[in-house]
């Protein structure tokens, strides 16, 4: 038994290697803020307007700078030193922050137009931020840790999400929903002590006598690695298809104000659901790295996020809404290490930039995505048809492509 609980206990190797140790860190101090600004913009955009459909418009004015500059950022990490684009987007992110505490504070609930500006810059220097921290990975850890790596990631943001919107959740409870954009901010200050300590990484070419791309001709020979690699497209593609019918985030501000609103804090719990699942995986992660089947275990754990994601939208107990989500969130948390481990594993250095760009704009983009979707349908329905049906398209999509696209569903990661 003793044994068994080893092989599922989360791999904390990567952590004995210090630069990875200085990185990781770093994410630790600033999730908490970064979820706790998650809670607070949609949350401040209802409290100005009063509907769910401008939450969802919300996500599509932070969607555009993620994709134009999640593509862009991840040329740029390609072609110069990643750490200094580190330093620089952290620095960016942290003065988007101030300027969100500073229209927050101001009297009244806020101004629409003003918030929509600073979360669409904010979503830019995200954009470039993540896939940069994504790619240097492979260049602190053997090849061999960097599942176990990705792991350890998603396992203290799963932790940070889940403190993150209880605190936030209180903190709006008690009028003071400004302060969490000032912690935001003091969180990437923090953070860049901890970036100036990191090597240099400059890029490193295959073909060093190749003359260098411009950002748009970079973006677009990323695209053509892609092509023809049906395995690493699929990854894509079943991603976007479970968090654009799936993503439930857009209607916790109005379930909360009814369904839920006789329970305490519901926001928070809300808020806080698929990261308990998230974290209880992550934790229980040790499997993953023995993991062979990967297309297939992608496709299993999509299955079991749209069916909690349609449970949980069939409850009316705040304590069984939580349990749902957190089945959805252990899913969320295999399918997002493996398909994330393939890709860096599998591309050269020199494209792993803008892999994870590709990445980032999927995994963050479609849920903005499914944020419209969600909103727009309860406009038109109700919440619960919204988070149904959704679940339920996941599923047959899934089997879809189990049945149409093969090669993925026996995709082995021991045949090269």
């Amino acid at each position: 038994m003793l044994q068994l609980l080893r092989g599922l206990a989360v791999d904390v190797r990567p952590l004995r290697t210090p630069d990875f140790r200085r990185l990781w860190t770093g994410q630790v101090i600033t999730i908490v803020g970064t979820t706790m600004t998650l809670v607070a913009v949609p949350t401040q955009v209802f409290q100005i307007t009063g509907r769910s459909l401008d939450v969802g418009i919300t996500s599509i004015v932070a969607l555009v700078p993620l994709v134009l500059f999640g593509l862009l950022g991840g040329a740029i990490a390609d072609a110069m030193d990643r750490r200094v684009l580190l330093l620089i987007t952290a620095a960016g992110t942290a003065l988007t922050s101030l300027l969100l505490f500073a229209q927050a504070a101001l009297p009244g609930s806020g101004t629409l137009w003003i918030l929509w500006v600073l979360t669409a810059v904010q979503s830019a220097f995200f954009a470039v931020n993540s896939p940069t921290r994504s790619a240097v990975i492979p260049r602190l850890l053997p090849r061999a840790q960097v599942p176990s790596a990705n792991a350890l990631n998603m396992t203290v943001s799963s932790a940070g999400v889940i403190i993150a919107p209880l605190i936030a959740g209180l903190l709006i409870g008690a009028g003071g929903l400004e302060w969490i954009y000032l912690v935001d901010a003091v969180g990437f200050l923090l953070a860049l002590i901890l970036l100036i300590r990191l090597p240099a990484m400059p890029p490193e070419r295959m073909d060093v006598s190749a003359p260098k791309a411009g950002p748009w001709r970079s973006v677009l020979e990323g695209f053509a690695f892609l092509r023809g690699r049906q395995i690493l497209l699929m990854t894509f593609v079943v991603d976007i298809i479970a968090m654009i019918f799936g993503m439930p985030r857009a209607l916790f501000p109005e379930l909360a104000a009814t369904t839920f609103a006789g329970a305490a804090n519901a926001l928070g719990w809300l808020f806080a659901g698929t990261a308990i699942g998230a974290l209880v995986a992550g934790l229980s992660s040790g499997w993953l790295a023995r993991a062979h089947r990967q297309g297939l275990v992608v496709l299993l754990a999509i299955v079991v996020w749209g069916v909690a994601i349609s449970l949980f939208g069939l409850t009316g107990s705040l304590p069984l809404a939580v349990f749902w989500l957190g089945v959805a969130g252990a899913a969320d948390m295999v399918s997002a290490v493996i398909r994330s481990s393939v890709l860096q594993t599998a591309a050269p250095d020199e494209m792993r930039g803008r892999m994870q760009g590709v990445f980032i704009v999927v995994v963050v983009g479609g849920p903005r995505l499914g944020d419209l979707r969600a909103g727009g349908a309860a406009a038109f329905s109700s919440p619960e048809v919204a988070l149904v049906s959704g679940g339920v398209v996941i599923v047959a999509a899934m089997v879809l492509v189990a049945v149409f696209v093969p090669a993925f569903r026996r995709y082995d990661a021991r045949v090269p």
